[in-house]
């Protein structure tokens, strides 16, 4: 670990998780949007379940970390949500043990500390064209992923955190709300583009912004690290002075509230 101690924010969830840091990912956005005010880590697992997830709690969420996490985002359903092969095999997760599946995961997550966060990310929806239009090249079976399928998972989420008070973002009504959302979401009809991943980022800042904890966890509200003025900084056109530049977001394409 390197100084000083920084809040530290976990994205926790398989290849939406994994895949949110290329070029204009949310993990990407969040990073930036955070910069000098928590460290944003990443553990994205591409083609996980919720019950994978299960299985390694202990091991990415340690109970006796010295460092707990002041916030976990958590992805995982869209896998889940997947039809059943007839093999057996593949990522499918029945609903009532998905659901089951998430809830083990907020337990472990709320007895890391009374002061860690969580935030749910439900299933979006999938451009099913690209999906059902697109070749696996003879590399996977028949994959069977469904927006009617997507908005039950995405349901029984919601649900699910309505009931155990864990904040949640709907990314299934979220994304369709984007003028033809099936094509400016997503890059292969599954995953996010840069401009789905703004829809994310954009819903995640709204929970942070409303929730009330305390301390606040909306980036707005958290200090900037070595903020102080200095005589080293850039100096002003009186001549006399200069310009502190630690807050300064004039380049970032979306002025983020």
């Amino acid at each position: 670990m390197v100084g000083p101690a920084r809040p530290l924010f976990v994205l926790f969830g398989s290849s939406i998780v994994q895949m949110s840091y290329d070029v204009g990912g949310w993990g990407a956005i969040l990073a930036d949007i955070y910069s000098r005010r928590a460290d944003i880590l990443v553990r994205g697992y591409f083609g996980w379940n919720s019950r994978r997830a299960v299985n390694v709690l202990d091991q990415v969420f340690p109970k006796d970390a010295a460092v707990k996490p002041s916030l976990v985002i958590v992805y995982f359903g869209g896998n889940d949500s997947m039809g059943p092969h007839p093999s057996g095999l593949g990522p499918h997760v029945p609903l009532p043990e998905y659901v089951e599946n998430m809830r083990k995961i907020a337990i472990h997550l709320k007895s890391l500390s009374d002061s860690t966060r969580i935030i749910f990310l439900s299933c979006p929806p999938v451009n099913e064209a690209v999906i059902n239009g697109g070749s696996s090249g003879g590399i996977f079976s028949e994959i069977i992923r469904t927006n009617e399928l997507c908005q039950q998972y995405s349901e029984a989420c919601i649900k699910l955190c309505q009931e155990i008070n864990v904040p949640f973002v709907d990314l299934f009504t979220a994304c369709q709300r984007k003028d033809d959302w099936r094509n400016a979401c997503f890059t292969d009809g599954i995953h996010f583009s840069a401009e789905g991943s703004k829809v994310v980022v954009e819903e995640i800042l709204k929970v942070l912004r409303e929730a009330d904890w305390k301390p606040s966890l909306h980036w707005k509200s958290m200090p900037i690290e070595f903020s102080e003025d200095s005589p080293y900084d850039l100096v002003a056109a009186d001549g006399k002075t200069t310009l502190n530049p630690s807050g300064w977001t004039y380049y970032r394409e979306i002025q983020w509230d």
